[in-house]
């Protein structure tokens, strides 16, 4: 992997002149780089930057709103630079809402899944290909953590994965999913809503709509825009299961009360 400078100025054909950590950032870092004519881009470097933008580029090609990608190479990924983040609104929650849209159209031949694993820091992302939604979510997103977690807890993911079936379909209609949709991952300059940093892979489209629901509190009106299918509620808190427990693998216990209040919910 070559130093960020020479990648960058590789890849943009300018000289890099100054870098700049971005705030966040906990499991993959990125910076802002100033090229030579006083032009501004957004640099992420690691072992699966290609995987990430072969993500964005799906989800550009469906229409949803990504950073542009200017280069990818050596390590290091280059974008398009969206300035800052504002603080959400009503107008914001409107925009991530459209920003989701196009992402539905997804071909149905996809399947579910994705055609390599992730990873997020240390923890791996598994994405085998299942035919059955329910399946798949079972054995990728749940049992998939059994083994990093104490017995008691293990336990209760086991006897929820054992009735999945009953809770979330077995053929959903296929979405391309933003995968880790927080709203550290949305960025919103004020009149648009930018989809980033994605973990994507193809399944139900409520799993995104599960995960702003994790450090974020989208309004009703948000809700009702996307037009849910009904049991979306209980749903819910399936999905977010995943997004919590992957908190405890990277940050520990902290996040343990917030796994067994959803089990709780969810009567397991």
């Amino acid at each position: 992997m070559r130093p960020l400078e020479p990648a960058v100025e590789a890849i943009c054909g300018a000289a890099a002149l100054a870098v700049e950590a971005l705030a966040g950032g906990d499991i993959s870092g990125a910076s802002r780089v100033r090229l030579a004519g006083d032009r501004t881009v957004v640099v992420k470097g690691g072992p699966t930057i290609e995987r990430e933008a072969r993500m964005l580029s799906a989800m550009k090609a469906l229409g949803a709103p990504v950073p542009e990608i200017i280069g990818c190479a050596d390590g290091w990924l280059v974008l398009e630079d969206l300035g800052p983040s504002r603080p959400f609104s009503a107008a914001a929650w409107t925009a991530i809402a459209e920003a989701l849209e196009p992402l539905k159209d997804a071909d149905p031949r996809e399947g579910f899944g994705w055609s390599q694993a992730y990873s997020l820091a240390h923890v791996e992302v598994p994405n085998r290909r299942d035919r059955n939604w329910s399946a798949f979510w079972r054995d990728n997103r749940l049992l998939c953590h059994v083994s990093a977690l104490d017995r008691t807890l293990a336990r209760r993911i086991e006897n929820l994965a054992a009735q999945l079936d009953q809770i979330i379909p077995e053929r959903p209609p296929v979405a391309l999913l933003h995968g880790d949709l927080w709203g550290g991952n949305v960025l919103w300059d004020g009149t648009r809503a930018w989809l980033i940093d994605p973990c994507s892979y193809y399944g139900d489209r409520e799993v995104d709509i599960a995960a702003l629901t994790v450090f974020d509190s989208p309004p009703e009106e948000f809700f009702d825009r996307l037009a849910l299918d009904p049991g979306w509620r209980e749903r819910l808190l399936v999905y977010r299961l995943w997004m919590w427990l992957i908190h405890v693998r990277l940050f520990g216990d902290s996040y343990r009360g917030a796994v067994e209040r959803d089990l709780d919910a969810l009567g397991f």
